[in-house]
């Protein structure tokens, strides 16, 4: 999508996959995996278009020894590991944009019209006005909440990794949202990769990504899905995109700098682990390898004050707890293993993490 969507933590929506494919007989013409491909890259890079519909996130990824996620606060990133995850979206434009985030008795709200940008909070009831919005740049002003992924930028991921060690296949017979699509199956060669296969659900029409299903090895339901369950591609009437505050609510306000300061910090973060890491391998099962320590995993909560911190301090520990001591040539260290992920965490100081198996962490230690 061209702005950066939003998530917390709805209702548990029951276990499964919850964003099922209908089969049913050929309705689309035939198109080779290579017009596919093709026709979803150029999707996405042409943008999104007038639409609005609810997608759904599902993770099931395995992760060991985790704390109780569903106690952990809408807000975090950490409630996005596990269980399913709705958000409703209303695109109008580039300058014109809500997403609503439902939860089990609230909703969170982002409301873009124009130079107007709302955040609205049921559950304390708390209306935020950010000022100073550029109307070209929304995407700078959407990162104060944590980021879920979506089906165009899922699909773009995959995408990327569609090169010559991959298996496509394709068909014609899927409905996803009620709607005729082609399903494209990419799978790895290398049998060293955790992922068995993924799945990319097209639109018939338009060619948007509408679903992307991520299997591991073995796992006969999904470790990782995201997409639409309803969508319409026409433009959202315009009182989708008015917010009033109602009465009673607190109203404050806070400047698009600070958000913008914000981005600008995380992306120094994301520059300065891309420069110190190295990456063993391509494709499917390439290992990304950076310096790491045991209190690079510990988060310092005065510097959030919404208790992601804190979340993440109590994964950490979980997954420390869970992992196993490895040995090798190239020294030693912990390993652990979820479903479509592993890390070594090496004992002299280097993190190698890749959808491979620990045998080829420890091999890409080793060179």
């Amino acid at each position: 999508m061209p702005v950066a969507a939003i998530a917390v933590v709805a209702a548990a929506i029951g276990a499964g996959p919850v964003i099922a494919a209908v089969q049913g007989e050929p309705t689309l013409p035939a198109r080779t995996a290579q017009q596919l491909l093709a026709d979803a890259a150029q999707a996405t890079r042409s943008g999104m278009k007038p639409m609005s519909g609810t997608v759904i996130q599902t993770a099931s990824l395995g992760l060991p020894g985790l704390p109780d996620i569903s106690g952990m606060g809408g807000s975090s990133p950490a409630a996005l590991l596990a269980g399913s995850h709705e958000l409703k979206v209303w695109y109008g434009g580039a300058d014109r944009l809500r997403l609503a985030l439902p939860g089990r008795m609230s909703e969170t709200d982002l409301i873009v019209n124009g130079d107007q940008v709302w955040l609205w909070q049921s559950e304390t009831s708390e209306a935020t006005r950010i000022r100073g919005v550029d109307p070209e740049a929304q995407n700078k002003h959407a990162t104060a909440l944590p980021s879920a992924t979506t089906p165009q930028q899922a699909a773009q991921e995959v995408l990327s990794r569609a090169a010559t060690d991959t298996v496509v296949s394709v068909s014609n017979t899927e409905r996803v949202a009620d709607r005729p699509a082609y399903q494209l199956a990419l799978a790895p060669k290398d049998g060293a990769s955790l992922v068995r296969e993924v799945r990319l659900a097209l639109d018939g029409e338009t060619f948007v990504p509408l679903r992307v299903q991520v299997y591991a090895k073995n796992a006969a339901e999904p470790a990782f899905e995201v997409g639409f369950t309803s969508v319409t591609f026409t433009p959202p009437a315009a009182e989708n995109f008015t917010f009033t505050p109602p009465a009673g609510a607190k109203v404050t306000e806070r400047a698009a700098d600070e958000f913008s300061k914000q981005e600008q910090a995380r992306q120094e973060r994301e520059r300065t682990l891309k420069d110190k890491a190295k990456v063993v391998g391509q494709g499917w099962t390439s290992v990304a390898v950076l310096p790491f320590s045991v209190k690079d995993l510990t988060a310092n909560p005065s510097q959030n004050a919404d208790g992601a911190a804190e979340d993440a301090n109590a994964i950490a520990g979980a997954l420390l707890r869970s992992a196993k001591q490895v040995s090798g040539p190239w020294g030693s260290g912990k390993v652990i293993q979820t479903k479509l992920l592993s890390a070594l965490l090496t004992d002299d100081g280097r993190l190698l993490v890749g959808a491979v198996t620990p045998e080829r962490l420890q091999e890409a230690a080793a060179s």
